[in-house]
């Protein structure tokens, strides 16, 4: 497929969005001349600042507050946001009548003639991505982030040169549209799996097949780099017919491969074992990252990236906003953001990064998760909690007053409607040498727009304190 054919196209675009994703899919379009259509169920107030961003944009028609029937069936073709499932009713009706539907993605691989390191997993994703583009970029070489974290895709089709290797954070859902497709990225990183989005999936095993396709279609001169420490992803070597990476957090004797022993992290090229870096070097913070440095050091090996380069950015990458991102010190106690932390195992290693007592804000909405560990973890390990209003919630504290039911401790429990509240009440909690970690274990929508939104009002919250 070439750029060219969507010259005069009646393209519909089905959710402009909030994240930015939809934005550079209109961009795109509206360079390659098609005409193009915006439907989306937000009002234009709601919408305000997305079409901010595209009002030099001429020719778009829009339609808010609605999707219409006749909009999908008119269309010569659909791009749907990522997180609409393709059952959807208008979806439906249009691959019914024919009418090719695709998602960013996998238009995005369609039209990309440059090798692609694709990086999915339920939690280090955006993380690994980004130090795997620090060490290409320090190494000299041309490359690009398209989709990771709030960063958009299509519209980064422009921004390609002949020698530019693209690195692309894939969701589950924009997985799916790669696995329709038949295609993979050439170097494929499989960071963890852990339940989630099973209020979208159906079962864990529809999750887990859409994961697959980031190696389902390699070739056998493609890498596939692959946690050897998540029992989910141990099961699917079989079926991988690419070259194997396995990273660990314990020494791996076979093949190639890259781990943590005595204290230092190793690569094994499958001959030879080589030091890389010694763990008090590393920058970043927390002993979940340790397993995102591994699969990034994975991809470099496969990219055949000197070690001088790898050991440099180890040392000086600090992680990325969202993420145990550190705000500020406030009378001797620390405020971290952990904001992406939405499922239950990715708030229990913020958790686990910290040796001061921990003052815990989570919860939220609920997204048919397991949060039996998180209140584990809570139970065991946070000194107080503060929760953010919403079904998770709920699901938490009615397991905390199973546990306690001989104790007064339902009487403690904090609930806010606003993050200004629940920073003001775990201010209230914490004393010197304590840290204050916004780490929900669930999803954002009902109070915020989206976890980068709760993550930034937290922050802001932070900021006003004295």
């Amino acid at each position: 497929m070439k750029t060219e054919d969507l010259r005069g196209k009646k393209v519909l675009v089905m959710g402009l969005g909030l994240h930015g994703g939809g934005i550079g899919t209109v961009r795109f379009l509206c360079s390659a001349g098609a005409h193009v259509i915006v439907t989306d169920l937000k009002t234009k107030e709601q919408l305000a600042n997305s079409l901010d961003k595209i009002k030099d944009l001429k020719g778009i028609e829009y339609v808010f507050g609605q999707h219409r029937p006749e909009d999908f069936l008119r269309a010569d073709l659909i791009i749907k946001t990522p997180p609409i499932p393709w059952n959807n009713k208008y979806i439906k009706a249009a691959l019914e009548k024919k009418i090719p539907v695709e998602i960013d993605a996998g238009l995005f691989f369609k039209l990309n003639r440059n090798p692609v390191v694709g990086i999915t997993g339920t939690k280090g994703k955006t993380t690994t991505s980004s130090f795997i583009y620090e060490i290409i970029k320090n190494s000299g070489k041309n490359t690009i982030k398209v989709g990771v974290g709030q960063i958009s895709v299509l519209d980064k089709l422009l921004n390609l040169k002949k020698d530019s290797l693209v690195i692309f954070e894939l969701s589950s859902w924009r997985l799916s549209a790669l696995g329709k497709a038949k295609i993979s990225p050439q170097v494929a990183v499989l960071t963890n799996i852990y339940p989630d989005h099973l209020n979208y999936y159906k079962t864990m095993e529809d999750y887990i097949q859409d994961k697959k396709f980031i190696f389902l279609n390699q070739k056998p001169k493609d890498f596939c780099i692959l946690n050897w420490d998540n029992e989910i992803l141990r099961k699917m070597e079989p079926e991988i017919k690419s070259q194997i990476i396995k990273f660990s957090r314990n020494k791996i004797s076979n093949g190639k491969s890259v781990y943590i022993n005595e204290g230092a992290i190793y690569l094994n090229n499958g001959i030879d074992e080589k030091k890389i870096i010694d763990l008090s070097e590393v920058g970043i913070k927390g002993e979940h990252n340790l397993e995102n440095i591994l699969a990034g050091i994975g991809v470099a090996y496969a990219l055949g990236i000197d070690a001088n380069y790898i050991k440099k950015t180890i040392a000086t990458f600090k992680g990325i906003a969202h993420r145990l991102e550190f705000v500020r010190e406030v009378n001797g106690i620390k405020y971290y953001n952990d904001t992406s932390a939405t499922t239950p195992e990715s708030a229990i290693f913020g958790i686990e990064a910290f040796i001061n007592p921990v003052v815990l804000i989570c919860g939220g909405s609920d997204k048919n998760l397991n949060m039996s560990p998180l209140v584990e973890k809570i139970a065991e390990k946070v000194k107080g909690v503060v929760f953010l209003k919403g079904k998770a919630t709920e699901k938490i504290i009615i397991e905390l007053e199973r546990k306690f039911i001989n104790s007064d401790l339902e009487k403690k429990f904090i609930i806010a409607d606003s993050m200004e509240k629940a920073v003001e009440f775990a201010n209230q909690s914490a004393e010197t040498g304590d840290v204050v970690l916004l780490s929900p274990g669930a999803a954002s929508f009902g109070i915020f727009a989206n976890e980068f939104e709760r993550g930034d009002k937290f922050k802001e919250a932070v900021k006003k304190l004295k």
